[in-house]
């Protein structure tokens, strides 16, 4: 199926494309959002939605763009599924800590007694200090420390608020131990979709995203480039001291598209 995937894309440079921030703006889908995934499936160019979402699975963003008439042909994944597909590949006791709705994507594995690891996700504003000591226990006795993701912050309801990278990173300071990290910026969720894809590891890809840390310098540092749009968590312009830059810019997808048109 990969090896057919290659071919059929003819040699065209895959784009992987993050979801909220992106084509959805809050609870909306971002203006020319149809347009642009309209576009690039019709230029048969290999794309994948990636999100690092907990909150949600790729089949929960499939609909989503179902339900607000959207094209809905191009594959989406999340943190969460390949949280879950690591977790197969590596355990079989796990203590899961997130949302509900994900954290019974796990029930063949959880066991809160011995679990071999621990995997964080989205908990909203269920963090306390409960939670928290729990975890630091048993990630300092013993237990390996997954995080779906550690993103810094997001844009709830539209409104700046914590997200879990903050809790995690207090854990690793706290157990001395540094977690696995699956969403972006790790190479290994990227990579992950360059697979579905057919694409080897190495392969050139364009990241779009709204995120300067997890979305450009990540795909920069995976090998890849990165478009960084303004229409989610990063202002216009970008500080002066910014070390590492985007490859490109756009205000808006339409944007992405004329740089996709002319200058990839």
């Amino acid at each position: 199926m990969a090896a057919f995937s290659r071919l059929f894309y003819m040699n065209k440079l895959p784009i992987l494309i993050d979801f909220d921030g992106v084509i959805r703006l809050v609870k909306n889908p971002a203006p020319d959002a149809g347009k642009f995934l309209k576009f690039l499936f019709e230029k048969n160019i290999p794309s994948y939605i990636i999100s690092n979402s907990t909150l949600k699975t790729g089949k929960d963003i499939t609909q989503l763009l179902i339900d607000n008439n959207l094209p809905s042909d191009i594959p989406a994944m999340t943190a969460a599924d390949a949280t879950l597909h690591y977790v197969k590949e590596h355990y079989k006791k796990v203590s899961v800590y997130c949302v509900d709705e994900i954290k019974q994507l796990f029930n063949n594995y959880i066991d809160d007694e011995n679990p071999e690891a621990i995997i964080i996700g989205d908990n909203g504003e269920r963090w306390d200090f409960q939670m928290m000591n729990e975890i630091f226990n048993k990630v300092y006795t013993g237990a390996e420390f997954v995080a779906m993701h550690k993103n810094k912050f997001w844009y709830p309801e539209g409104k700046l608020s914590l997200d879990a990278g903050a809790f995690i990173n207090a854990i690793e300071f706290a157990s001395g131990k540094t977690a696995i990290l699956i969403g972006k910026p790790s190479p290994i969720y990227f990579q992950s979709a360059l697979d579905l894809l057919g694409f080897p590891k190495g392969s050139d890809f364009i990241m779009i995203g709204d995120d300067i840390d997890s979305d450009i310098i990540g795909a920069q540092q995976a090998g890849g480039k990165g478009i960084l749009i303004y229409t989610g968590k990063t202002n216009y312009p970008l500080d002066d001291d910014t070390k590492i830059k985007p490859d490109f810019e756009a205000q808006n997808l339409t944007e992405i598209i004329e740089i996709i048109k002319t200058r990839l």
